[in-house]
């Protein structure tokens, strides 16, 4: 089974699509998918599902679900006779567990490909960083389940993929600018301030980027504009390290120039 969820949730089998159309089905679909080859105890579903309101006849509706669940999947098994539904979507003690193989969700390839890249990038092997990193990163193809309504449950996981994307992102273009990609990255980092106004990572690294391209102008720019956001916003100040920057720029030290990380 071929499943994606980092963006709109797509799952075949054969070529064939199993993601059901009513939304509670596509709820357990997208938890057993992001847990896939672990088991979901029935609470955690009942959880996800209705929240605090579960009802009496929730064992039974859950029942229900995973037999829609089944007869997709069995349709795509129409041609592979060898397989049944109940090996792919498979009842456990207490739980389901939806069993897929190596390489098969987008997910698990996403975790792997970011862990190699962060461990390249402690390694200060910024190329092999920069390479695994952005492997990672290209996976994604929008918010994850995105076309999904999530409960409690599914709300935290997207949450921390969220989470996950942010760090591997920081990370690639932090080996991007160590390997003197300062101009290439600006426009990304442009972006990136745009849709996050206060985050200070991406406007350090901007802020250095642009200090490293010849335009240190555009880099006092970039602070006063994330200082005024904070201010008005949340009436706060910058961070020291962040203010220890400006002041950095402002005084062009040679540490700057120097492929300081910018995370330190």
């Amino acid at each position: 089974m071929d499943i994606r969820v980092l963006g709109p949730l797509t799952a075949q089998e054969q070529g064939v699509s199993v993601v059901p159309t009513a939304a509670k089905p596509r709820q357990i679909l997208a938890l057993l998918a992001l847990q896939a080859d672990r088991v979901v105890t029935v609470p955690t579903l009942m959880e996800e599902i209705w929240g605090e309101g579960i009802p009496r006849s929730a064992a039974t509706t859950l029942q229900t679900y995973v037999l829609q669940l089944r007869r997709k999947i069995a349709a795509a098994l129409v041609d592979d006779p060898g397989r049944e539904p109940k090996s792919v979507l498979v009842t456990r003690h207490g739980g389901y567990l939806l069993q897929v193989q190596p390489g098969q969700v987008d997910v698990q390839e996403f975790e792997e490909l970011a862990v190699g890249g962060r461990a390249a990038h402690q390694a200060e092997d910024h190329r092999t960083a920069s390479d695994l990193l952005g492997r990672a990163l290209a996976l994604w193809q929008g918010p994850a389940l995105v076309d999904v309504r999530v409960g409690t449950v599914l709300e935290l996981e997207v949450l921390r993929l969220e989470g996950e994307r942010m760090a591997a992102l920081e990370m690639r273009l932090e080996s991007d600018m160590a390997l003197g990609r300062h101009l290439e990255v600006v426009p990304e980092l442009r972006v990136l301030m745009a849709r996050h106004p206060m985050h200070e990572n991406f406007c350090a690294q901007l802020m250095i980027a642009l200090h490293r391209s010849g335009a240190a102008w555009r880099a006092l720019e970039t602070y006063q504009k994330l200082r005024d956001t904070l201010v008005e916003e949340l009436g706060l100040e910058p961070s020291p390290r962040l203010r220890r920057l400006h002041q950095s720029v402002l005084s062009a030290d040679p540490e700057l120039d120097a492929g300081v990380p910018v995370g330190r």
